[in-house]
């Protein structure tokens, strides 16, 4: 690894840490979907993609656009994007990295052009934390950014287009907010925000897919009653039911390939140490990369609440609250992704992101990628989060190959 590429390693770290310094809550970074520390966020972007020799604008949703012109106009264009935005109380580099690397493999180049343009995209809203809908930023590139998400209101009442107005975009049409026409690929870097590749000793992994989601809330209703006058044997309780189901929730997915199944938000009404639990209300997240096994869960273990409540005496309802196909990534580019780390000298096995990312809804009409770097404890979404220097050295090096992989494919036309 030369010097220089060490160099925008370190530089690439320390831009991260200096947009954690913008937040809304001092002490902590927490920057929500157009909040005022944006304003200086996008700044500070602005100005390194202009150094860079990039074009930059802000469009009706909030991204943030950095183009690199091709030796010709008119030419094709690769998107490097991730997001901006962050939950509460989060680390530096979950999305803020993803940018940062696009704006790096640009200053890479040094004034060189390529037969294709480079476009960086700082997502506006990615998290979903201020109006409870993820994606806004990404969502708006593929046109899919409806009048019901415009509408939703925050908790202090202020929808998102009076967000997008006191934040000084309303006057921009929603429709340039769209992909350029000219684009035929997607690039996201991410930090893995698990322990795989750390497990593995490995500094990146190519994303084949990303899994599927579904998400329900479970509600069981037993008999609330005086937990010292009720005999064990007379009970209804909700609370024993949903444990029990809870226990096989782990057993089912433990005992499948690839499977994750999350229980991990429990409410037990009335809530006194002193009354048996009347209401017991749960939630399920399961994910995994093939839609029909995640189906499969959820059938098989909506089956298994029914049996651990009737047992008890206890009824049990459910309700859908999400659901997300898995998207696979397109199988040309994780090839010639996977290629590039090769001849950089990082070999990166293909891994499934069990995350959801803007690249799942960029998927839907672009041909994407994504490279995951290794992320240090398994951390992410926690003040701790973090980047080791020589994997950020190592994405810039594969980036730099795989430029000149889509290059070669230039003769073919990009055909993906």
């Amino acid at each position: 690894m030369t010097s220089t590429v060490a160099n925008r390693a370190d530089r690439v770290i320390g831009r991260c840490r200096e947009l954690a310094q913008c937040t809304e809550v001092p002490g902590e970074t927490t920057r929500l979907f157009l909040s005022p520390p944006v304003h200086t966020v996008h700044a500070l972007v602005r100005g390194w993609m202009e150094a860079a020799g990039m074009a930059v604008r802000v469009d009706a949703i909030g991204n943030l656009h950095g183009v690199y012109a091709a030796t010709e106009p008119n030419a094709p264009r690769l998107l490097i994007a991730s997001h901006l935005d962050t939950v509460p109380n989060a680390g530096a580099f979950d999305g803020i990295l993803g940018v940062l690397l696009g704006v790096a493999v640009v200053e890479e180049l040094r004034g060189e052009r390529l037969p294709f343009a480079i476009e960086v995209i700082g997502f506006s809203e990615e998290e979903g934390v201020r109006f409870n809908k993820p994606f806004l930023g990404s969502l708006a590139l593929v046109g899919k950014l409806d009048a019901e998400t415009l509408g939703r209101t925050d908790p202090r009442g202020i929808s998102v287009f009076e967000a997008l107005n006191e934040f000084g975009l309303s006057h921009l049409p929603m429709e340039e907010a769209a992909a350029d026409e000219r684009v035929f690929a997607y690039l996201e870097f991410h930090i893995e925000q698990g322990p795989v590749l750390e497990s593995e000793n490995r500094s990146l992994g190519v994303v084949d897919a990303i899994a599927g989601q579904t998400r329900l809330r479970l509600v069981f209703t037993g008999q609330a009653n005086h937990a010292g006058t009720t005999p064990m044997r007379l009970r209804h309780d909700a609370m024993v039911a949903a444990a029990h189901w809870i226990v096989e929730v782990e057993q089912y997915a433990s005992s499948r390939e690839g499977l994750v199944a999350t229980v991990g938000r429990i409410e037990a009404k009335p809530g006194a140490v002193n009354v048996i639990p009347g209401e017991v209300t749960v939630s399920l997240d399961v994910r995994h990369t093939q839609d029909e096994v995640r189906h499969t869960a959820i059938s098989t273990l909506l089956s298994c609440a029914e049996l651990a409540a009737s047992s008890r005496g206890v009824a049990v309802a459910a309700t859908k609250l999400h659901e997300q196909a898995a998207v696979p990534m397109n199988v040309r580019l994780i090839e010639l992704l996977t290629a590039a780390a090769e001849k950089a000298g990082f070999p990166a096995d293909t891994m499934t992101s069990g995350a959801g990312h803007d690249a799942m809804i960029v998927a839907e009409k672009i041909p994407s990628v994504m490279l995951f770097l290794r992320s240090p404890g398994g951390l992410s979404h926690h003040p701790d989060e973090n980047v080791l220097p020589q994997d950020v050295e190592a994405a810039l090096a594969t980036a730099i190959k795989f430029l000149t992989q889509l290059s070669n494919a230039a003769a073919v036309g990009y055909r993906l």
